[in-house]
């Protein structure tokens, strides 16, 4: 058909994820009322009206057979009312079945300007790292989806754009799921601001804010309350801060920390905050309990003896507050607004009370409203050894509780917005009515009372208190035993309420609201830890039951905590180290929004603006100074237990990754500090190696690997280079996949080092590439580290040229250059079964074991010394099924030998053939590897040249040397008979190993030979060979020498011969190798850029 173009993929293909079809101008549009099969041969099909792409199917269409022609799944259907439009697409509703719809009528199309294109608008749905609550959850197309070319696979990992739900679908989804019967979720009032209060106006509002008050006076307690409250209000600042930085999830303050500060932090507070809260759970009840058993006491109503009913009591409170809890959040929620109201009753009671002054109460110290009471009381009255700050210390676990509603975080409806407004309108609440409480008592009660109503003023005692002004003396407390006023009755409020028992209920209603709060947030929080398996044995109390995913395991956990705790009744030592845990998380929420704030992360961006990283600062150590005054050793305890949780954590380093601030703090480090050296000229004193090898996978070479990590691990950079080579066309989304899953391996192994991987034509490119570009100012390679071609004899010599110029390119880039040869090889990646580079996430299939192994069909002639070489035969880490075929012997050395740097060496030498001056490098590596404990036991032999006549000079000038260098050895050879003459044999040896490779200019025309050494510019000509004759010589006598005196050696070290660029040939230079490093232990070819890396000055 003229004008038209072929069909970019067949419709029985089974390649791609979706199927584009080109469809050409029609002369007429069709008034089809429903899209028609659609021809998959490319041809025209009937129903379109205009030339533009259709997407049509985002499946394999070549498996549907005939149930649909147009490259539909099985299970679409079609909607007879959407053929508006000239195009189709589909999406999916998330319950297995596609819908076809139009582009016009599709809500996605409408948002894409109407155009007929799988590229996405912005969505929220994009963003969120969890499922959609109605189905599937949706991505944005993939770069590789939008930019490949049509016969490429696009990536796995992305879904269609026309995946998403319409609009219609969404509601019917939402109604679904309200008709079952959704989540409780309470909003901000309900969620946040009643549970902070109930939990802030605790009982200590009851029977001990007047103990205080007539304490410290009325201005000191003031200063205390505004003290403890300036803590809670920095606290509530930075946990609003916080929660309006991204979506919170359930956890409370353990989210809150986790998430900025890492799981090293977030999981050792949260651990001791689940604790804290389970005992604070015994704590409410004991409260509670003895104020029943009291009452009890009164009316001679005991069962047993007072501690033994306690714990009757406590337990039998402690069930009931488990049924309300498990019986559900609605439940809890509705017990805690009848609470709040039975304790805003009890305080209006009071507030109306004191405005009751009868006189039969006078006696007992209430007296009214009276300005002499009110400034006898303004001024503090210390006594029975107490402090402004042990006082402190009594009234500050009453202004705790901030976080209630922070805990239960997954149950708010909007955290981000529940939380600031509940948490701060909460404190500010409870401080005025603490503040109100405190003046009130302070000016209608006297501190001492007797209850008597005969001592009144007699006109013979001299008496110039408060209570003297009112008729009143009682100076008679002055020598203690009276039981009433501020300073003497605990339960002076309900003298001054209207209602007396009323103020018990509130004492109650106080006690059993903190309770049940404390009862819900432990297993919360310890729900949200065990989730995120911080820690491996507690993950069976992660799973939640019902809609709620209510923390059922968790409740009874707590319940048993709690109970444990009752059961002890005496609480009075572990009450300071719980209100020390729970200000050490008041101190981390502080020092996390400080931390975020200093590391200047882009995605450290709280809605929340009304915050400052120094006040947090200040707040931060302000809970640490707290915890010191309310108990310095419960303080100190806390901090060990966070010291200690926090090293266990970090020593496991859990798999998770959650964009903390520890992380964004540490990257901006990094980056000072790279910046900063570049400003900083080297010098010797602080050089280190830094390796740039040659390794291809990191696993293919793992005696590369494990020697150059032996002496780089904590002193200097490795870089694991690998150069992939292909016949076809790079494929980056592979490159990518490698880097990810190579450097996980490093990192699981231990291995301190990067994975760079580079395409390139071949070997020798590839490196130019790595040598100029890897490394990041200061971090920059220096060494080039490489293994030995071993089978470079059995290949294509381009092989061997290409290798010997990626070391003449080394030199030329000013780096030295290090080569590993063992008589076994190092490449084992043809050794099936071997790789373990199967990422965590990836798991084997059913009924057989799997491995990953990097498969040569044909292994590369070349592999042992091109590190990085992959050819269309060899590709990247594949899964295989292990197939458990013996292996030959070669390879069962090959395995061996390629373990032996990873074990411990014993006792043994390292040779140093230090024949060279290269500014001392072949000295510096034998002697990092001697400081680490698998070479510990070695010691350092050093060989050197010399004159026969003058060995004992040189040898002492040596050991100067060595010992101005502050290196120890062991012992040092001169070798005077370098120079002698090598064996016969290993010079025919040497004469028939370069034989295949010489020119032989003299047996033709000069034309040919250098035509064919243009070709060949390997090829070894008479007059180089005669040039070099000494130098060959002396490389076939050295490995006599080293077979002689090295051949028990752990590892030899060796200056390596340097073969002049242009003038000596490949193959010439591979043959000196060869000869110089055959048959020996492992060894190492050393030869530095002649810059000094050793100095014997300070």
């Amino acid at each position: 058909m003229s004008g038209q173009k072929p069909s970019l993929r067949s419709g029985g293909s089974a390649q791609s994820r979706f199927q584009v079809d080109v469809v050409t101008e029609s002369a007429a549009p069709s008034p089809a009322p429903a899209p028609a099969p659609a021809p998959t041969d490319g041809s025209k099909p009937p129903e379109e009206s205009k030339s533009r792409f259709r997407v049509v199917g985002f499946t394999d269409s070549g498996a549907l057979g005939s149930a649909m022609d147009i490259g539909l799944p099985p299970d679409v259907f079609h909607e007879p009312d959407t053929a508006k439009s000239d195009s189709v697409s589909l999406h999916s509703t998330g319950t297995g079945q596609t819908h076809i719809s139009d582009s016009h009528s599709n809500t996605y199309y409408m948002r894409t300007f109407g155009h007929n294109t799988i590229d996405a608008v912005p969505n929220i749905e994009f963003y969120r790292q969890t499922a959609a609550p109605f189905g599937e959850k949706l991505t944005r197309p993939s770069l590789s989806e939008l930019h490949d070319e049509l016969d490429k696979e696009p990536f796995e990992d992305g879904l269609a754009n026309g995946e998403e739900p319409s609009a219609a679908e969404e509601a019917a989804a939402l109604a679904a799921k309200e008709a079952k019967g959704g989540t409780v979720k309470f909003g901000w009032v309900k969620g946040v601001l009643i549970r902070c209060m109930l939990n802030i106006w605790g009982v200590m509002l009851f029977i001990r804010m007047s103990w205080i008050v007539g304490q410290a006076g009325i201005g000191l307690t003031i200063a205390i309350i505004l003290m403890a409250t300036l803590v809670t209000t920095i606290t509530g600042l930075s946990t609003s801060a916080i929660a309006t930085n991204g979506f919170v999830r359930g956890g409370g303050a353990y989210y809150l920390i986790s998430r900025s500060l890492g799981p090293e932090f977030g999981g050792s507070i949260g651990l001791i905050f689940a604790f804290a809260n389970a005992v604070a759970v015994a704590m409410y009840v004991v409260g509670f309990a003895e104020t029943v058993v009291e009452m009890l006491n009164d009316v001679d109503a005991l069962m047993t003896d007072e501690l033994n009913d306690i714990r009757i009591v406590g337990t039998l409170t402690v069930i009931l507050l488990l049924g309300i809890s498990v019986a559900g959040m609605e439940w809890e929620a509705k017990a805690q607004i009848v609470l709040l109201i039975i304790l805003l009753g009890a305080i209006a009671n009071y507030f109306i009370g004191s405005f009751m002054a009868i006189e039969s109460k006078e006696p007992k110290g209430f007296f009214g409203y009276h300005s002499a009471i009110f400034l006898e009381n303004l001024t503090p009255d210390f006594r029975d050894d107490e402090t402004f700050f042990s006082v402190f210390a009594i009234f500050f676990p009453a202004a705790t509780g901030i976080l209630a509603g922070a805990n239960i975080s997954g149950d708010l409806t909007d955290p981000q917005s529940a939380i600031p407004k509940g948490t701060l309108l909460a404190i500010l609440i409870t401080g005025l009515t603490y503040v109100a409480v405190a003046i009130s008592a302070g000016s209608c009660i006297v501190r001492d009372a007797t209850g008597d109503h005969n001592d009144t003023v007699s006109d013979t005692v001299n008496c110039t208190d408060a209570a003297c002004t009112l008729g009143y003396d009682f100076s008679i407390c002055k020598e203690g035993g009276c039981q009433y006023g501020l300073m003497n009755d605990f339960q002076v409020m309900s003298l001054v309420s209207g209602f007396g028992p009323l103020i018990t209920a509130g004492i109650f209603s106080a006690t059993l609201s903190s309770a049940l709060a404390s009862l819900v947030s432990a297993p919360k929080v310890f729900q949200a830890l065990c989730k995120d398996n911080i820690y491996p044995g507690l993950s069976v109390f992660a799973k939640g039951y019902g809609k709620n995913n209510e923390p059922l395991r968790g409740y009874v956990l707590t319940f048993c905590i709690g109970l444990a705790f009752i059961l002890i009744a005496e609480l009075n030592i572990i009450a300071p180290i719980i209100s020390n845990f729970f200000l050490a998380s008041y101190a981390l929420i502080n020092f996390s929004v400080f931390h975020a704030s200093l590391a200047n992360s882009p995605g450290w961006r709280p809605s929340f603006k009304y915050y400052n990283m120094w006040v947090s600062l200040a707040g931060a150590i302000l809970c640490c100074v707290v915890m010191f005054v309310i108990n310095w050793w419960a303080a100190l305890v806390t901090l060990l237990i966070v010291l200690a949780l926090y090293i266990y954590v970090g020593y496991k380093k859990p798999d998770v990754n959650w964009g903390s601030s520890t992380q964004a703090l540490m990257y901006n480090q990094a980056l000072t500090h790279c910046l900063n050296l570049t400003g900083v000229e080297d010098h010797v004193k602080n050089f280190r190696p830094q390796c740039l090898v040659l390794t291809g996978y990191p696993n293919s070479r793992p005696a590369l690997l494990h020697l150059v990590h032996s002496f780089t691990k904590n002193v200097g950079l490795m870089v694991c280079a690998h150069v992939k080579t292909a016949s076809r066309r790079p494929n980056f989304k592979e490159l990518f996949q490698d880097h990810v899953r190579c450097q996980r391996w490093l990192n699981e192994k231990r291995i301190k080092a990067f994975y760079t991987p580079v395409f390139s034509d071949n070997l020798r490119h590839g490196t130019q590439f790595l040598l100029q570009a890897v490394g990041l100012g200061r971090l920059k390679p220096n060494t080039l580290v490489m293994g030995f071609k071993n089978n470079w004899s059995d290949g294509n010599m381009r092989d061997v040229e290409i290798y010997i110029n990626t070391i003449h390119d080394a030199f030329d880039l000013q780096f030295g250059v290090v080569i590993l040869r063992l008589q076994e090889g190092l490449d084992i990646s043809h050794i099936q079964g071997q790789d373990e580079l199967l990422s965590s996430h990836e798991k084997p299939p059913v009924g057989g074991k799997e491995v990953v192994v990097s498969v040569s069909l044909a292994k590369d002639s070349d592999s042992d010394s091109c590190p990085s070489k992959t050819t269309s035969n060899q590709s990247s880490p594949l899964i295989m099924r292990e197939i458990k075929s013996p292996l030959s012997l070669t390879d069962q050395r090959l395995l061996e030998s390629s373990q032996q740097f990873r074990k411990k060496q014993g006792k043994g030498t390292i040779d140093v053939w230090w024949l060279f001056d290269d500014g001392g490098l072949t000295l510096l590596i034998p002697y990092l590897l001697t400081n680490r404990s698998k070479w510990g036991d070695c010691r350092i032999r050093v060989f050197v040249g010399g004159k026969i006549n003058r060995i004992d000079h040189d040898r002492r000038v040596m050991a100067t040397l060595l010992s101005r260098f502050r290196i120890d050895f062991s012992d040092i050879n001169v070798l005077g008979d370098i120079n002698t003459k090598p064996k016969k044999h290993n010079k025919l040896s040497f004469k028939e190993l370069i034989e295949p490779y010489r020119l032989k200019e003299d047996d033709m025309e000069q034309e040919a030979a250098e035509r064919l050494k243009a070709q060949e510019p390997w090829r070894i000509t008479d007059n180089e060979l005669e040039l070099y004759k000494a130098k060959t010589n002396r490389q076939i006598r050295l490995n006599e020498l080293l077979k002689e005196h090295s051949s028990t050696a752990k590892l030899i070290v060796m200056s390596m011969p340097l073969a002049r660029k242009g003038t000596v040939s490949s193959a010439l230079y591979m043959c000196w190798l060869e000869t110089l490093s055959k048959d020996l232990p492992p060894l190492l070819l050393v030869r530095g850029n002649h810059q000094s890396v050793l100095t014997f000055y300070s």
